[in-house]
């Protein structure tokens, strides 16, 4: 195992949590204005649809802060809001069949219309006169970023392994970790952490490790050094997960790092989540970082190596001892 320097996140104010990406950004921005411009929309033009949605609106949210029409409304908010719908009167259930996260779908349609807007511009550019190569160049590298935003925001499914002794992977990418470090705030200080780093090229959706109940959610404000900078751990902007695993009772700590180029951590969970190994829970949008911490005295087997490549709710990471599992911390 690798020797790592000491991390010390839980050291740092959290900040609470006001919906799924904490950190803001851009084209949540947009989303938002978007989600009030449609809102205003549909209460001028189809109040039928408005009172239909609101009978079939299920859950409590007491002196709501959040204006809920439909579910797509509940997106941002989904961890913070009492409110929700049945998949059966879900007119947009379909989106979370796409083979793209439902997270990141603002995102494509953003990056599509201001692709879309460039290449038209260099169209009218080149029959007004613009040399051929220039359009040409500016279509195919338009063509470029377009598929790779696709490829970046794919989420594939998963045969998740059925072995009850493993800790699966919560990420895709690299293992740059392995080794005991100062955690506090986590079991008894004292941890066992596999970091992995998670190129612009991953699939950048987080599972969880074990089947288990979330008993925290903390989202911690930070700078955003490169993801595999040394203190990216300690300074970043990050969420720290806690479970506890359903069936041994064991802590487990998840942590999302944003990196130089992921500035924007997504997580949906909130505390009394009921979570199975390799269900979805988030995502990290762009180059980052993401941990697994277990207490450095679990009776555990560490099953993957510093350098080698795994992938999120398939790859197992550390498998219990026989014998362990009557044992918690």
């Amino acid at each position: 195992m690798s020797s790592t320097t000491p991390t010390s996140t839980a050291l740092r104010s959290g900040h609470e949590l006001t919906g799924i990406q904490p950190g803001g950004g851009v084209c949540t921005a947009i989303e938002l204005a978007w989600g009030r411009l449609r809102r205003a929309f549909l209460r001028r033009f189809r109040p039928d649809y408005v009172r239909r949605m609101k009978l079939l609106r299920q859950g409590n949210c007491p002196e709501c802060p959040h204006d809920v029409i439909d579910s797509r409304d509940i997106k941002f908010v989904r961890n913070v809001c009492g409110y929700h719908f049945r998949s059966e009167d879900d007119p947009f259930r379909w989106r979370d069949r796409l083979p793209f996260a439902r997270a990141g779908l603002g995102e494509l349609v953003i990056f599509s219309i201001a692709l879309l807007l460039i290449v038209s511009a260099a169209m009218v550019g080149w029959v007004l006169g613009l040399p051929g190569w220039i359009a040409t160049a500016i279509v195919g590298i338009s063509a470029v970023l377009w598929l790779f935003v696709l490829w970046f925001f794919r989420d594939p499914e998963r045969r998740v392994p059925t072995d009850p002794d493993a800790f699966l992977s919560p990420a895709d990418g690299r293992i740059t970790d392995i080794g005991e470090v100062d955690e506090p705030g986590f079991a008894e200080g004292r941890a066992l952490r596999i970091g992995m780093f998670l190129s612009i090229f991953n699939v950048h959706v987080n599972r969880s490790p074990r089947a288990g109940r979330v008993i925290q959610v903390a989202y911690y404000p930070g700078r955003f050094r490169a993801a595999f900078h040394p203190k990216a751990d300690e300074d970043n902007e990050q969420v720290v997960i806690d479970l506890e695993d359903a069936d041994t009772g064991l802590p487990i700590r998840v942590k999302q790092i944003a990196g130089a180029v992921a500035r924007r951590i997504v997580c949906w969970l909130r505390p009394g989540d009921q979570l199975a190994a390799g269900e979805r829970f988030g995502m990290i949008k762009f180059g980052s970082r993401t941990e697994l911490f277990v207490p450095a005295d679990s009776s555990v087997e560490v099953c993957v190596r510093v350098g080698q490549s795994v992938r999120g709710g398939t790859t197992v990471l550390m498998r219990l001892r026989q014998g362990s599992k009557d044992t918690s911390v």
